[in-house]
Parts: C-alpha cells; structure tokens; sequence
C-alpha cells in the first residue's frame, strides 16, 4: 500500500525521458510535505497508512468528508497526553449538590424549565467529555469538510474539462496542476479532522462543561460539568468552592435549558457554518501562483535555523491553501458570530439574576470568567483557524448588556420570548428599545391595510 494516499510519478525517468527541473523540484516539495504530514500523524500515536485517499470512496458515498475516527483518535491522544483524572465519589457529590441548588435558583430567573435528560453521570473526566461531545462536534464542523470537498471536485472537474479542450498543453496541466489538486484531494479531510481532534483535545484541558463553549454539543441538551477543569480554574481564586461549583453549574444548567427548548437555535448556529460550507471556492490559479513561488525557493535540505522548518512547510502555513472568502461566507460568519454571544451573554444575564445576592463572589466570577475567555479560549482559537472567525469579548459584554436591558424594561418572560422570534443584529444589541420597537406587532393593524 502506498503509503499516506501520495506518491509522485516517476515513470518518465524509467523511460529514459528527462524530467522538468520544475516537475523534479515539485516532486521534492511533495516527497518532503508527505514525510512531514506523515511524522506528525505518527508523533500523535495515529497510522497515516487509514488515510490513503480518503475523498475517493466519499465522492462515491462511502465514506462521511470529515473522518470521525480520526477527530476522535486525534483528540484522546491529546487528552492523554495531558492527563485525565477519574471521576471520584465526592465529585459525583459536589457537582450533583450544585445542579439541584442550581436549578432551583434558575427556575426564578428563566421561564425555560430544567432539561429532561440523563440526570445521571452529571460530572465526567475530560476522557469522558470527549466522548460525550464528539457527536456535537461532528455534526457542527462536517459542514466544513463538505465544503471543501464539494470545491475540490469543482475545481477537478474543471482540470478535467480544461485538458479536454486543450489536448497540446494536457499534459503540461496533468503535472503541477494535477499534482495540487490531487494533494488536495487526498489530505484536506484527514487535515482538518486532524485539526479538529487537537482542538477538541485542548478544549478538554479547559472546558467546565459541555456547554461552555456556546455550541450545541449534546443531544439531547444536558448540563455536565467536569471537576478537575473546575479545580484547576479556581486554584488561585480566594473563593469558596461552593461558590466557584454553583457558578458553572449555574450557566451549565442555563444554555442546557436555552437548546433543549429552543432546538430551532441550534439549527440556526449550524446552518450558519452550512451557509460558509456551502460557500468554499478553491481558486486553482491562485494557489498555482503561489505553488510556483514557493518552488522557486523551495530547498528540501535547508531549514530555518529557528523553527526547523523548510521553506514549503513556512508558506503553507502562512495560507498557501487557504480558499476565498466570498461576501455570503463573511455574512454567515456574522451571523454565527452575534449567534454565540448572544448565548454566552444570555447566559451570563441568567446567572447573575439567578444568583443575585447569594453568591457574594459573583462579580469576581464572572469577571475572571469574562477574562479568562478572551485570553484562553481554545474554542474561539477553533474557529479562528476554521472559519476566520473571533467572538471578540466586547460583543458578548453587549449582549449580556443586551439581554439585561430588554428584561428590565420589560420582564424575564418578554427577554426569553426573543429566542422564539427575530434575534438581534450585531448593531442591535447597542439599542435593545429601538430592537423591541421594531420587532412588537402594533395592537391596531388597521393602518396595514
């Protein structure tokens, strides 16, 4: 078996024909990338051999665009390398304490009621969180991975055409041309499941619960909180673990009962990711330019003194692949953006009514919270790298800000009663009264008529 999907051709030197210096240096570059990508699947503990083409059998239907054993396997060797510990009887005892004191408290502060599910099992490792999630994750990035593979097959089918019409430069065009796409072809999956799982595995490291991230992981919704991430949050707070426990399960509980009574919010947050998806155009002239340019100084035996790294592996990481970004994709990904905080301030308004004045430390909490997010959040690095896209703090302090104001000049029933309806633009988050006014159906409609 070939190994890891790619091997360049190297019949015409058999045939005694000699080879394009330009055809042997990209022959170099990719012998070079393929041990590469190949080094560091294997520092990770993963065969790269499961990876040989995975595209050919999904274009035929077998195979799903975004491998799940690969997120999965990436993502667990990241927590084991990292450390997991298991779940003792007095975690079990501490995190169910909160969750009952937590959803008696949010039952004043949101008319959405405690979730239905599992009560059990409520505090997981880290091990154990990856599993819980690893559906979620799937179902909400797949859509990326699709995307990228349907721009793949565009941009063959058009190599494809292109040689068909053009039989005197065919074979020139089957070379660096056909050469990138099949690269592309054959690793773009595999990479960003790749990609994924280490993401998902540092999020592990961090996350308090399923939940925290903003994106609906669980089906159905559950609060779960995961003690050692809770321990290691608080170690240098001067705050009681009681309070530091009933805070997280507190916003836990609350966008667990924001998704499971509002399942539309998690249709719209995916389809969000779909609409960028659905949008991947690869311009094959594009990275041809910059393939050439990185040929023209490519030199497999020289290695920047500081990184390590060759001159290829530097421009790929710099976006040698990287596709457009279209007006629609950068649309979808401000929708995507106001989607998730407007449930992290949401959340955030929730917890602080629910807590009022029975956790003295709630404004240090939810500051340090606040603050940990916008220097350490490995979810937000994920879909930074992804989607090129950053819920910058500023925009979650607005919507929490948003969501206070609609329920003080309104109540707690007409600031849930939002989530059923037209959501807020980023703009609109600035002037909850001007939002209300535009989205409240007169009484008299006779001046419609």
């Amino acid at each position: 078996m070939t190994p890891f999907g790619f091997t360049p051709d190297d019949g015409d030197e058999e045939n005694g024909k000699p080879e394009d210096p330009n055809q042997e240096n990209l022959s170099a570059m990719m012998r070079q990338m393929q041990e590469q990508i190949q080094k560091q699947f294997e520092q990770l503990g993963i065969n790269p051999t499961g990876f040989v083409n995975p595209f050919a059998a999904f274009a035929q239907g077998g195979q799903e665009a975004l491998p799940p054993t690969v997120v999965r396997d990436t993502a667990k060797k990241f927590v084991q390398a990292q450390g997991s510990q298991p779940i003792g009887t007095k975690d079990v005892t501490v995190v169910d304490n909160a969750f009952e004191i937590a959803d008696l408290w949010l039952n004043e502060a949101t008319v959405f009621p405690a979730t239905t599910g599992n009560t059990s099992h409520r505090s997981v490792s880290r091990l154990d969180w990856v599993d819980e999630t690893l559906k979620g994750w799937q179902a909400t990035m797949e859509p990326l991975a699709t995307g990228l593979t349907g721009a793949i097959s565009t941009l063959l089918d058009e190599a494809m055409a292109q040689q068909a019409h053009d039989p005197e430069n065919g074979e020139a065009m089957a070379g660096p041309m056909g050469t990138i796409a099949g690269l592309l072809r054959t690793f773009i999956g595999s990479l960003i499941a790749t990609q994924l799982g280490q993401a998902i595995g540092s999020i592990s490291a961090t996350a308090t619960g399923a939940h925290d991230v903003g994106l609906p992981l669980l089906d159905p919704a559950r609060p779960l909180l995961i003690p050692e991430n809770i321990e290691k949050w608080s170690a240098d707070l001067e705050i009681p673990k009681t309070e530091v426990y009933l805070f997280h399960a507190l916003r836990e509980a609350a966008i667990a009962r924001l998704f499971e009574h509002n399942p539309w919010i998690v249709s719209y947050i995916r389809s969000a990711i779909v609409d960028y998806g659905r949008g991947i155009h690869i311009d094959m002239e594009a990275i041809q330019r910059q393939a050439e340019d990185a040929m023209q100084n490519f030199d497999p035996s020289q290695l920047n003194p500081e990184s390590g790294e060759n001159s290829f592996t530097i421009a790929l990481n710099n976006g040698i692949f990287t596709p457009e970004e279209t007006p629609a994709q950068r649309a979808a990904l401000s929708k995507l953006e106001t989607a998730l905080a407007l449930v992290d301030g949401w959340a955030d308004e929730v917890t602080a009514l629910a807590a009022g004045d029975r956790l003295p430390a709630l404004t240090q909490l939810r500051e340090m919270y606040r603050r940990q997010r916008a220097t350490n959040a490995p979810s937000q690095q994920l879909f930074k790298t992804l989607l090129g896209l950053e819920v910058t703090p500023k925009l979650a302090r607005e919507a929490s800000a948003f969501w206070q104001k609609v329920r003080e000049s309104k109540d707690i029933a007409a600031r849930d009663q939002i989530w059923s309806g037209i959501l807020p633009s980023a703009e609109e988050l600035l002037d909850p009264e001007k939002f209300l006014s535009s989205t409240q159906v007169p009484d008299d409609l006779s001046g419609l008529l």
